[in-house]
């Protein structure tokens, strides 16, 4: 079956679907995104992931291109054509296209959006979670405002790369002081030797994990101690257990850093738990 992707208010073949050369999304990576995970034919955290694409949206001083509610049918219907099961659902909205300046266009300019679909493997995740994965560490070389969820990536893409060049799954950031950020496409998490989930605080250093947001509370359902405060490499190196989160990966825990073993070395108790338990705390979309 041919894929479908929506783009601009038309369902039209994934081969052949397309932006205008001008879009602002194309010229100056001007929008943003959200990716939110289908689980048996239903979108996971719809409500949180719509309330960050808000937030988003109005710290660049894009409107939103349709009510949130035509929104939801846009990508139930998305999801629907391309026959998603387990997957991803891709949103991107763009503040459209016009002339290329660096300046705003005019306010009528309407944005763009573009929504795609795709299945994924979620066996080959929970084998993925039942191994481990390694990560990397590599200096933070991206702009301030992580905190907001735009398509401009070139740095995670180069990391991404450099990771996987490097046999990891993942690179984590590391800033000026020594203290992780977070990773390529995920936020980072360590257990302390004295049992304490440790992840870096959501302001401005960091996106806002959807996910992340429901592992905390995950977390406190199951009545471990958390804390919300920086931790450098050496302190992850140290600790018993460390792991990765986001909507494509859900908890997956972390085995190796820069080549060594975290721990045992093996997924330990405390991520395990908390994926197990991840489902029964996130919202699933009727």
């Amino acid at each position: 079956m041919s894929r479908i992707a929506f783009v601009n208010g038309r369902y039209v073949p994934h081969g052949s679907a397309a932006v205008h050369v001008e879009d602002r999304g194309y010229q100056f990576a001007d929008g943003v995104y959200e990716v939110c995970e289908v689980r048996a034919g239903r979108m996971i955290d719809e409500r949180r992931h719509m309330q960050r694409l808000v937030r988003s949206l109005d710290e660049l001083r894009i409107r939103l291109p349709m009510p949130l509610s035509a929104l939801g049918v846009v990508l139930r219907e998305t999801i629907r054509r391309n026959r998603v099961t387990d997957g991803i659902v891709y949103l991107q909205v763009t503040r459209g296209v016009a002339r290329r300046d660096h300046v705003f266009p005019a306010p009528s300019t309407p944005p763009s959006v573009v929504v795609t679909a795709r299945t994924g493997d979620r066996a080959k995740g929970d084998r993925q979670a039942e191994e481990g994965v390694a990560v990397i560490t590599l200096p933070d070389n991206r702009w301030e405002r992580v905190d907001i969820k735009t398509v401009g990536l070139l740095p995670n893409v180069l990391a991404k790369e450099t990771a996987r060049a490097a046999g990891a799954r993942e690179a984590w950031f590391v800033d000026a002081d020594g203290y992780v950020t977070e990773g390529g496409s995920t936020n980072a998490w360590i257990v302390t030797a004295e049992g304490v989930i440790r992840t870096r605080p959501a302001a401005f250093g960091i996106l806002r994990g959807i996910t992340r947001t429901v592992v905390l509370e995950v977390a406190a359902e199951l009545g471990f101690r958390v804390e919300e405060s920086a931790f450098t490499v050496d302190e992850a190196l140290a600790a018993q257990e460390a792991f990765i989160t986001a909507a494509s990966t859900i908890v997956m825990p972390v085995v190796r850093i820069d080549g060594l073993p975290i721990g045992l070395g093996c997924p330990g108790p405390v991520a395990r738990a908390l994926r197990a338990r991840f489902h029964h705390h996130a919202e699933v979309a009727e």
